[in-house]
């Protein structure tokens, strides 16, 4: 991975500062606290890929929360990011990732990009990842702290996930962190033969849908209930 270019402005340079390495005695202790983390909430419950666990182990998830939340990043627990958005809990990125079946070969579509943890462990196991967020402020903090982090193969988009990415399709896979309450016929249409997508799908009552395209069509299989925020944007739009 390649480093960043310095950042322009003094938001930018915030935001990298909250990336950088803490002490040693404290990134010690993060680190106790991701191996913790990946034994009890994510071994102890049936994630078994190892490319998963292992960079569950490593992607520091306490510098994409805001500084209030860090003593709570590696808990059991979704946290708040701001803008009404949330950081989802450490089980729920791991086993949508692990379900998706990366190998590091693929291009990867996530739609809600959000704090950019999710973005980060797909960028250490895909190929090449392109990330939309609807929220801007959250895009830029996100495309800022990515880029500090060095991963170089991530694109970040503010915009309206729903219609995915056009221009860089077909997506070998497809993770959405936002439930709408249909699956978007745009991302469907974006998934190449053979790809899989995982995503949210419901109001009150959400489950995980895994989808796979195949040359007959698309198999879809309700794997685990879920609450994610709801998608907003062109996904509230009636009829869609």
């Amino acid at each position: 991975m390649v480093a960043a270019a310095a950042p322009s402005s003094c938001k930018e340079r915030a935001v990298v500062e909250a990336a950088e390495p803490e002490s040693s005695g404290s990134e010690s202790e993060r680190a106790g606290e991701r191996e913790q983390m990946v034994a009890t909430q994510l071994a102890a419950r049936g994630i078994r890929d190892e490319r998963v666990l292992t960079v569950m182990r490593s992607v520091p998830r306490h510098v994409f929360v805001p500084p209030e939340y860090r003593d709570l990043a590696y808990g059991d627990r979704p946290l708040p990011i701001g803008y009404d958005q949330t950081i989802s809990q450490p089980f729920v990125v791991a086993f949508m990732t692990e379900r998706l079946g990366l190998t590091g070969t693929e291009r990867v579509l996530e739609v809600g990009t959000g704090s950019g943890y999710q973005t980060a462990i797909l960028a250490e196991l895909a190929r090449e990842v392109w990330s939309i967020e609807i929220v801007a402020p959250l895009a830029d903090r996100a495309r800022v702290l990515l880029g500090a982090l060095g991963h170089a193969n991530v694109h970040v988009l503010a915009g309206d996930g729903y219609e995915g990415w056009p221009t860089a399709a077909p997506f070998d896979a497809i993770l959405v962190g936002a439930a709408p309450d249909h699956v978007p016929l745009p991302l469907l249409d974006q998934l190449a033969n053979g790809g899989r997508m995982i995503l949210p799908v419901g109001d009150d009552r959400q489950d995980l849908l895994f989808v796979r395209r195949t040359p007959e069509g698309f198999v879809q299989e309700q794997v685990l209930p879920v609450r994610f925020v709801p998608m907003t944007g062109i996904a509230e739009q009636e009829g869609r």
